[in-house]
């Protein structure tokens, strides 16, 4: 697989907007590893891992020789009057700042962390699909492409809720194979049913027991990423050659963001660290495809 349409994100790092997450490494330690590792675009990470006036942003970027592709934000669908206090504005600028392209929605709770979550009623559905349509045309209008992503411990995650997500709105879906899969989703699957839907990809791969415990409640989500729940790509459970390979053969442009969720508990020493498993994954994703060129991301 040609790495030229792949991305890195702080997540990997264990860069994280859930309080507590663990060790934040500094940017700086985080944009050198991802540029020596041979990343040439990332996602931003979440607020306060970059500086907030774009400018600042995109000159650190730029000094690591890394472009600015997307970010992700957690934000509050489901309620009344809620939208516009939560920065959504603030993103879509962040992103023009750097010339990114894509806003990330997770359809949060509106509780710290991902470890519980409510049941969306009618009305909560109502609100949830109107604002899902209000951002998108938000965010098209300033040439950002808006898509939603199912995610443990957000109103959006199990088979039902993505396939009325489907069903009811025309906003892409960010596939991510690992919260797919904990969600109780098959993501090569939905990629197939998906087609032209599918806007953006986050590649992970997962431990599908400890999956399993955290679907059924026996561990919380924080815990079970402590516990090992994301593997170097090719180390765990997900299909994710399957799924580079359905999307090609659906035509998918977009990116891959490599993702693996982890907490980092202390500042690690030079060149050991989350870093480790980044190198393995892309080595994995380098041999998808050998031998017949098939699996090739596409440039823009």
């Amino acid at each position: 697989m040609n790495l030229s349409h792949v991305a890195g994100a702080p997540i990997s790092w264990g860069v994280c907007e859930v309080p507590g997450w663990g060790w934040q490494m500094s940017p700086e330690r985080v944009l050198a590893e991802m540029a020596e590792v041979g990343f040439e675009a990332m996602e931003l990470g979440p607020d306060g891992f970059l500086p907030d006036d774009g400018a600042e942003a995109a000159e650190l970027l730029g000094r690591y020789s890394l472009r600015g592709i997307g970010a992700f934000l957690p934000i509050v669908l489901h309620r009344p009057g809620e939208l516009a206090d939560q920065g959504a504005s603030d993103a879509i600028a962040r992103l023009r700042a750097v010339g990114a392209e894509v806003l990330v929605l997770a359809a949060s709770t509106g509780e710290e962390g991902y470890d519980r979550r409510p049941t969306l009623d009618r009305e909560g559905w109502e609100i949830l699909l109107k604002n899902l349509d209000l951002l998108s045309l938000r965010a098209a209008d300033a040439g950002i492409t808006a898509v939603l992503h199912p995610h443990v411990g957000t109103m959006i995650e199990a088979p039902p809720e993505v396939e009325r997500i489907v069903e009811a709105s025309s906003i892409p879906l960010c596939l991510d194979t690992g919260h797919l899969m904990i969600g109780g989703n098959d993501p090569v699957d939905l990629a197939g049913v998906l087609g032209g839907r599918v806007g953006h990809v986050h590649l992970k791969d997962v431990d599908s027991h400890l999956a399993g415990r955290v679907r059924a409640g026996e561990v919380s989500y924080s815990d079970a990423v402590s516990m090992g729940l994301y593997r170097p790509l090719g180390a765990g459970d997900a299909d994710v050659s399957g799924l580079v390979g359905r999307l090609n053969a659906g035509g998918y442009e977009g990116w891959y963001v490599l993702e693996q969720d982890t907490v980092v508990k202390a500042e690690p020493e030079a060149g050991a660290g989350p870093v480790v498993d980044v190198r393995a994954s892309l080595e994995f994703l380098r041999g998808i495809g050998d031998g017949d060129g098939a699996l090739e991301a596409r440039g823009r």
